[in-house]
C-alpha cells in the first residue's frame, strides 16, 4: 500500500476532498519526523511508537579494500507497534 491508496481510502471513508486528506497526512508525517529530529519520541495509543534508538560503536570490514573501520554511535529513527497492532496483524494475516 502506497501512501496514495492511503489517502483515497481516507478520502473514500470519510468523504473528504483527496487534496485535504494529502495534506494531513504529510503534515502529520512531517510533524513525526520534526519530533525525532528534535529528539522527542512519538506515542500514538493502540497504534505504536515512533522512537529514537541509538546504535552503539562498533567495528565493521570494508570489503573491497579488506580493511576494518570503526562505525560511530549513532541514533536511527524506530517503530515498534502496540501489542493490538501485534495481535491483529498475527490472527489475520496468514503465514505464507
Amino acid at each position: 500500500m502506497t501512501k496514495a491508496d492511503i489517502v483515497a481510502k481516507i478520502s473514500e471513508k470519510l468523504g473528504m476532498e483527496k487534496g485535504d486528506v494529502q495534506a494531513t497526512v504529510e503534515t502529520f508525517m512531517e510533524e513525526v519526523k520534526t519530533s525525532l529530529e528534535s529528539g522527542d519520541n512519538v506515542y500514538l495509543r493502540g497504534f505504536g511508537s515512533f522512537v529514537i534508538k541509538t546504535r552503539a560503536e562498533k567495528t565493521g570490514r570494508n570489503i573491497s579494500k579488506n580493511t576494518t573501520i570503526k562505525i560511530p554511535a549513532h541514533n536511527i529513527p524506530a517503530f515498534k507497534p502496540a501489542r493490538v497492532f501485534v495481535d491483529g496483524v498475527k490472527t489475520n494475516v496468514e503465514v505464507k
